[in-house]
Parts: structure tokens; sequence; C-alpha cells
């Protein structure tokens, strides 16, 4: 349960209808493979213990004494086992029945959970039996030799990791219009565990599968699903197992038609985060609740949750295309939009022959398109130094002549040359001077154009650049409009090579030009070329940017510490970098995020695009002067 992962766990097991005796060993077998396999958090079905489809069996003292000994079984076995886990059963109080969820921990029943909402309507008759959970705070009830309490006002608190806080609502409750869970997840809760048995029909299981994964979005928590499945009566219904894990939205595993176990990790951090960050949710609600604390062991939680190596794009072709044509189109709204409120009559924009100039041509071209305007107000120019390679800058005037904008090349060599005569900077000192110096007489150049053509200049940095800092202050730093700066590198990469395919079957030739950019070398070319061959690889100097990117997202999105960014680093992309590699960039990212924040803070207007922006005025606010010390020293102990 280190740095917040919680290994938990839906079960379906396999059942026969009013058997208590079968069925608990069925929930105990389940017990005991969920803790062997370190599970923490054990959600097994609605009414598991007798079955969901006793019908009027419920009413039956044989069946109802049948479930509390089958229970008293399952706390006897948990005394060993290091988890918490939920049974459902009915459960007799104060002359009425109850459908209930029971909560065990250690061999001890730390409470039961009524459902509250009993449908009654299409193939449901649970009226019929139970009772809807009732008013009162909650029910002292005498259960398997031992006073328990029962009441839906109740939350479950784990004193070793605090930020696990257990809800529980019971299968239709989440169907209705406001479900328990609302209220206790603003209470605190931060799993709710959900005891269901949710009889299959068709289309059945996308409607559920969007409610848990909504439901957790919009509460901000894990829930997890547990559904009843094989051994239920098949009279006249059937029941699949649908078990679902949602954290946030995301649905981490699924399985369906099938008995056992659905096993992922909660990140309780994630969701303290994210609860401490969203103002909209409420620090608490008017509900009263019963509080109950449970003891886990704190141990490293094996993972084996999806954390993809590009947190940034989508895994599968189709969604990643579509997230790329979504991305173009909001960028290029967003410049469209300041192109017409300016009145501007260009967009003036400089071109590299690199990927990041080659996305800010394309989103221009695209806000030109929708302005319904044409591309000859596109302003593109080249600006060979002395670092420019034939390959690149025969790129640049190939993409601007297929897009079809008014081209300009204008060697900057000489006026270069005669500003560091002014400054007196030696040809041979291959300094940072060198190199900026050429950065700023770009701009300067891009600026003034701009006021020739009565335009505007088309910023072409990346949101990772902004967090690494690797940009010339007052040179490509600067601009008018910035449409690149909430897109990260690995993204523009995958935008230049879906605008490739789409160019393909038109303009074949357009395609080839985009797809030979992407095999270039990232580089800003400040420096001589070697025979010919570009001689400064941006990667070589600050670092891959898939580990930048990885490490910007979880560090910026979700405020996780270096420990926690460092192990999921391992994680996801430890097949590919050794960990002293991994550290080692780590490093640099914090040294050079804390050490640039300066040039953020004076950035020009550009569109967010996704969820990570470092817009000073959008969601990154952070002083100039801030210090890393804590950060780097955390680090230093991972060494």
């Amino acid at each position: 349960m280190r740095d917040g992962f919680v290994k938990i766990a839906a079960g379906t097991p396999e059942i026969r209808v009013a058997d208590c005796a079968y069925n608990g060993e069925q929930c105990i077998a389940l017990l005991r493979q969920a803790a062997q396999e370190g599970v923490k958090v054990l959600c097994l079905p609605e009414l598991c213990l007798t079955g969901y489809t006793c019908g009027d069996l419920f009413l039956q003292d044989t069946l109802l004494k049948g479930a509390e000994d089958a229970l008293e079984q399952v706390l006897e076995a948990s005394r060993e086992l290091d988890l918490v886990a939920a049974v459902g059963l009915p459960v007799r109080a104060e002359g009425k029945l109850y459908n209930c969820a029971a909560l065990i921990c250690r061999g001890e029943l730390l409470g039961l959970v009524p459902k509250t909402h009993l449908p009654n309507y299409g193939e449901f008759y649970e009226k019929r039996w139970f009772e809807p959970a009732p008013e009162e705070e909650f029910l002292a009830v005498p259960l398997c030799g031992r006073e328990t309490f029962l009441g839906r006002k109740t939350l479950f608190r784990c004193r070793s990791l605090p930020q696990l806080v257990i809800g529980v609502e019971i299968c239709e409750d989440l169907w209705a219009p406001q479900p328990p869970s609302g209220d206790l997840a603003a209470q605190g809760a931060t799993l709710i565990l959900n005891l269901s048995a949710s009889n299959e029909t068709v289309g059945k299981a996308d409607y559920r599968r969007a409610l848990v994964a909504g439901q957790s979005a919009r509460l901000l928590c894990g829930y997890l699903y547990a559904d009843a499945g094989e051994g239920e009566s098949t009279t006249d219904l059937v029941f699949a197992g649908h078990n679902v894990i949602a954290e946030n939205g995301a649905v981490l595993a699924e399985q369906r038609f099938a008995s056992g176990l659905t096993v992922t990790e909660l990140d309780v951090e994630r969701l303290a985060f994210e609860r401490r960050r969203n103002t909209t949710f409420p620090a608490s609600s008017q509900e009263r609740m019963s509080w109950v604390e449970f003891d886990l062991g704190v141990t490293d939680t094996h993972l084996t949750r999806p954390v993809g190596k590009n947190p940034f794009v989508p895994d599968s072709r189709g969604d990643r295309d579509a997230r790329c044509q979504e991305i173009l189109t909001i960028a290029a709204l967003g410049l469209k939009k300041r192109l017409v409120h300016t009145r501007a009559r260009t967009a003036v924009v400089g071109l590299s022959g690199g990927l990041d100039s080659t996305l800010a041509l394309l989103i221009t071209a695209r806000a030109m398109a929708m302005a319904g305007r044409p591309m000859t107000d596109i302003v593109a120019i080249t600006m060979p130094c002395f670092g420019t390679t034939q390959r690149t800058k025969s790129n640049a005037q190939v993409l601007a002549e297929r897009i079809g904008t008014t081209f300009r090349t204008i060697d900057i060599g000489q006026a270069v040359q005669v500003h560091f005569r002014d400054i007196g900077q030696s040809m041979e000192d291959l300094s940072v001077t060198f190199e900026n110096g050429q950065a700023r007489e770009r701009t300067q150049v891009l600026m003034d154009v701009a006021n020739q053509s009565g335009g505007m200049v088309i910023g072409t940095g990346d949101l990772s650049e902004l967090a690494l800092g690797w940009c010339t202050y007052n040179g490509d730093h600067m601009s008018m409009y910035a449409v690149n700066a909430g897109i990260p590198k690995t993204l523009v990469r995958h935008l230049v090579a879906y605008a490739a395919d789409q160019a393909q079957p038109t303009d074949p030739q357009l395609a080839a030009v985009l797809r030979d950019i992407l095999d270039t070398p990232v580089s800003p070319e400040l420096l001589p070329p070697k025979e010919g061959e570009i001689a400064q690889k941006t990667e070589d100097l600050v670092g891959p940017y898939e580990l930048h990117d990885f490490f910007l997202y979880y560090a910026v999105r979700w405020g996780f510490p270096p420990k926690k960014v460092s192990r999921l680093a391992r994680y996801a992309l430890g097949d590919t970098y050794s960990n002293e590699v991994l550290l080692k960039w780590l490093n640099n990212f914090y040294r050079r995020f804390f050490n640039q924040q300066f040039k953020r803070s004076c950035l020009p207007d550009g569109p967010k695009v996704g969820s990570v922006t470092l817009s000073p005025r959008g969601d990154w606010r952070m002083p100039s002067d801030g210090v890393s010390t804590l950060w780097m020293k955390e680090l230093e102990h991972l060494s």
C-alpha cells in the first residue's frame, strides 16, 4: 500500500441457490485467493451467501439461519487474512429483512450496510421480501454471536492508510437518481464498493460500464462493482458476473461471463490530490456518518494496472487519430479567433524543417481554411544560418510550397555576424551566446516581417520545451500566439504523422515531406553541421522527450512526489531505460522545471488542448524563484 497503491478485487463465486454452506466455502476460497495475490479490499456480489434468486425462500427462517452460519464461516476463515471484504446476505433486524453488505476484516464484523433503493419493476420484486435502508443512523443487530450495527450512513477507514476510506452501496443504488455514494464520497469515501446482482440483457453491459465509470468520475473515487454470475437461477434471467473497476472515470479492469477475481490497483493518493485540486468537490455533506476503523498491513503493492509509456498519447490507432483530429481543430479554432479579432492580414511562421514549426504551420493552415482565407495569407519564412542543413532547409521549402503559402528565404548569417562583431563574440566561441544570438535574430526577423505584412507571428514552441525551459528567452520563446504551447513533444510527433496519413491520398508529396521531417533528429540547429549532418541533437542534451513527457504528466497533472514518479517510470519504461538513466533524467527534469519557471511566467497566449498546460494565466501558477530543495532531496534518497 506504499505510494497510495491499494490492490483491490471484485469477486464472483460459483454458487448454488440457497446452499449457504457451499456458497460460504466458495466465498472463503476467493478470500484466500485474493489474500495470496496481495489484495487488500475484496468485494463479492449481492446476496452471494444465499444467491440473489432465492425468491420467496428469503422469508424462510432456515435460509436466513443458513446465511448467518455461512457468514460465521467466512468470518472465522478471514482471521489470518490481511484484507477487508464485503459479503452479501439477508439480515433480520427489528422484525424486518434487509438486503445487506457485511464488511469483515481479520475475523471482525465491522458493520452492515443495507440497500437503500429496492427495484420493484420489470424483472425485479425486491420489495416483496426486503425493506429499504432505515432512516435511522443505525440499528443494533445481533449477528453471528456478536453485537453489530446496521446503517447506510457508514464509512470504513483504514488506520494504516487514512486516504483509503470505503463506502458501500448495493446494485440498484447506483441506478437511482441520487445514489448513496454521493454523500459517502462527500464525507470522505475514496472507494465505493457495489455488491450487485445485475442480470444480463442485450446492451446492458455498456450502460452498466458507463454508470460505473461515470460515477467514479463524478465522485473522484474508485468504484468497485462485483456482479453475480455462475450458479444463480436461470429460470427467467441470466447473470454474467460483469465485474468493473473504475478510477476517476477510467475503467482499470473488467471481466464478464466468467467467475473468479478481477484484480487491479487503486491509487488513493491520486484521488486525494484530485479532490484537493477540484474546488467544486465538497468538503463535506449534510449527512452525518458513522465511522469504523480497521487495520491492514503496509506492504509494497505489485502493480498490474495500466500505466502507458506515453500518457499523452492514446494506445489504439483509432483513439489516437480521433485525438489528433480534435487537437488540431481546437488549436486552429483558437488561432482563427485571434486572427479575426486582430484583423491580421497575415500569419507569419518561421519554418525550420523540424517537427514543431511543421505542426505550427499545419495548424495555421487549418485556421486559415476555417476563416475562408487563402493559404497565401500565411507567410512562411526559412532563416538558414550556421547550423542549418540542406535536409531541413529543403523540407521547409517543400512543405511551404505544398501547402501554398507565401514562402520567403531570409539568410540571417551576415546579420548575426555583424551582431557578434558589435558585442565582441568570437565565431569560434560556440557558447550559449553563439546559439541564442541566432534564435533572437530569427525572432526579430519574424516580428519585423509581421509588421511589414500587417500580420502576427505564430509561435512554434511546444509544452515539453516549456517544461524544460528549452527555448531562448525573447527568441523562440516569444510570439503573438503560441499554437503549440499546450501540446507535448510525444504528441507533436503523432499529430504530424496523422497529417501525413491524411495527406497521402490527395498530396503524396506533402505526405512524403512530412514523413521525412518525422525522421529528422530533433535539433535547434544552432551549431555548425558535421559533414553535412545535424551536429546538435536535443535529446542527447536534455534527455529523451518520452521520459520528460512522462515525468511532466505525473509530476504536474497528478502532483506525485519524485519517489512515486520514479516508481511509475520504472514500471512503465523500465524495459527500455535502466534505473540509473531514469534517475539521471528525472533529476534533470526537476532541476530545469524549477530553474526555468521565469520563462513560463511571461508566455504569450496559446490554446489549452489537454489536461496539462503551463500557462501562467491558466492551470499553472508558480513563483519564478520557487526552490526545488525538497524535491531534489527526495531524489537523492533514490540514487
